[in-house]
């Protein structure tokens, strides 16, 4: 994207003219090993420490409150059972591949803990960033095939570092005069992105340079239409590459040819195919085959890296603006050092355990046969309709052992109030067999021409 890269290079400059172009300085930590990966022990099959991370327990006085808060006609049977805890099977978290129980990444995380404690505590621009941060970045640069890459402290900070470091663009490239009209950035954004990326435009919008468009849910016809009718010359793209409250994959490769097309910036947020996707876990990107197509890569580690975090893959120049640029970033405290041990340990395993992917879809496979559901992730979007419904059906399915949460506002709209269902790599084929069986009521097979292709792993 040469365009792009001048008006990079040329805010760049204007920062470095002013004094105000910020960079990270590494502090060497003591007794840290060159690599902490070399140490990482992996497995070809599941060890007993795997269910740990969907095995999950919850006191009786808890879950009996859980349950009176929901819609029932037996509220007075449920208050009657005994108040011991409540053994239940996890089908609501992120961790896809469980690798937050892995031994490797308890060794890493409490290794790091004993040497070095939390780690020096500020942002990372102060003192917080560490020879630690530094491998990490450097390893999520690999994965994602980017020249470098940025740690933030959580995925939605990554998301708002990035919208806030876009917005200044304008302003860098024109700091006489505020943007207007053909001056703004024009982003274009899928109607069902992540909440991350909604604030993060928001927050950039306050900046009055940039331009918000919203086209229809993976509706390209509908983009290329908004794009066409757009006089603006900067454009950029934004979506979720994995939907999280959907389940459905962002037509990446229609989306490469309409940047081929109209010249755009194309940023995906990759928070849910991080790991998950691909031959090597390198995500949607590397799943579909257009990786260097991608020019900014946002993901987090808190999901199937199973740990805590946020970062941004991308150009060195782009890092360099984030870093100067990025408020969340530059006005938040790094991540401990243990998490980014840890972290450095579960992407190291989940490279290396490539059966942990294989597991993984085939759940998703054995769930679609069990059910006839049509689904195309580990992600399963069960829309009941109502409030009261979704809630209903998140009782039946607690007091059957699953720990599935009614999905309601304002994470949805009211309508399409759903049971979200996520699978992972530790889940066996009975747990699968006996969810579906608790779901049957709300389960209606439909055409299996709505099905997605299973990604080929």
């Amino acid at each position: 994207m040469s365009q792009w890269d001048s008006w990079v290079d040329h805010a760049l400059s204007m920062l470095t003219s002013n004094h105000l172009l910020r960079s990270t300085r590494p502090i060497f930590l003591h007794h840290s090993i060159s690599d902490p990966t070399a140490e990482v022990d992996t497995f070809n099959r599941p060890g007993p420490w795997d269910r740990s991370s969907v095995e999950v327990a919850i006191d009786g006085p808890t879950f009996h409150q859980w349950l009176s808060e929901l819609p029932s006609g037996d509220e007075g049977k449920c208050m009657s059972e005994t108040n011991v805890p409540k053994k239940m099977l996890l089908f609501s978290g992120n961790d896809y591949l469980g690798l937050s129980s892995h031994p490797a990444v308890r060794k890493a995380a409490s290794k790091a803990a004993e040497e070095h404690g939390m780690g020096p505590r500020g942002s990372a621009l102060i003192c917080g960033y560490t020879n630690y941060h530094r491998l990490l970045e450097v390893s999520l640069a690999d994965l994602k095939k980017k020249e470098d890459c940025i740690l933030c402290p959580t995925g939605f900070a990554a998301n708002m570092a990035f919208m806030t470091a876009l917005g200044s663009i304008v302003s860098l490239l024109s700091p006489v005069k505020k943007a207007t009209g053909g001056d703004k950035i024009a982003i274009f954004s899928d109607e069902l992105n992540h909440a991350s990326i909604i604030d993060g435009i928001r927050l950039a919008e306050r900046q009055r340079e940039v331009k918000v468009f919203v086209y229809r849910h993976c509706d390209m016809l509908h983009l290329d239409s908004l794009l066409s009718s757009c006089t603006m010359r900067m454009k950029v793209v934004i979506t979720d590459s994995l939907f999280s409250m959907d389940g459905d994959f962002a037509p990446l490769l229609e989306l490469v040819e309409l940047r081929k097309k109209h010249g755009f910036l194309l940023a995906i947020d990759d928070a849910h195919a991080t790991l998950v996707c691909g031959e090597n876990g390198g995500g949607a990107g590397e799943h579909f085959g257009c990786e260097k197509e991608i020019d900014i890569c946002i993901g987090t580690l808190s999901k199937a890296v199973g740990c805590h975090g946020g970062f941004i893959a991308s150009s060195k120049r782009w890092k360099s603006l984030i870093q100067s640029r990025g408020r969340s970033f530059i006005f938040s405290t790094t991540i401990p050092v243990p998490v980014v041990a840890a972290s450095l340990a579960a992407i190291s395993v989940g490279r290396r355990e490539k059966w942990r992917r294989r597991a993984i879809w085939r759940r998703v496979q054995d769930f679609y046969s069990l059910s006839g559901f049509p689904i195309s992730s580990p992600i399963i979007s069960l829309v009941v309709g109502t409030e009261h419904a979704a809630l209903s059906a998140s009782r039946h399915v607690l007091k059957s052992g699953f720990h599935v949460t009614a999905i309601r506002p304002p994470t949805v709209s009211p309508n399409s109030c759903r049971l979200r269902i996520t699978l992972s790599t530790v889940h066996t084929l009975d747990d699968i067999k006996k969810l579906v069986a608790a779901l049957s009521p709300w389960i209606t097979t439909l055409d299996n021409s709505n099905l997605h292709a299973f990604p080929k792993l």
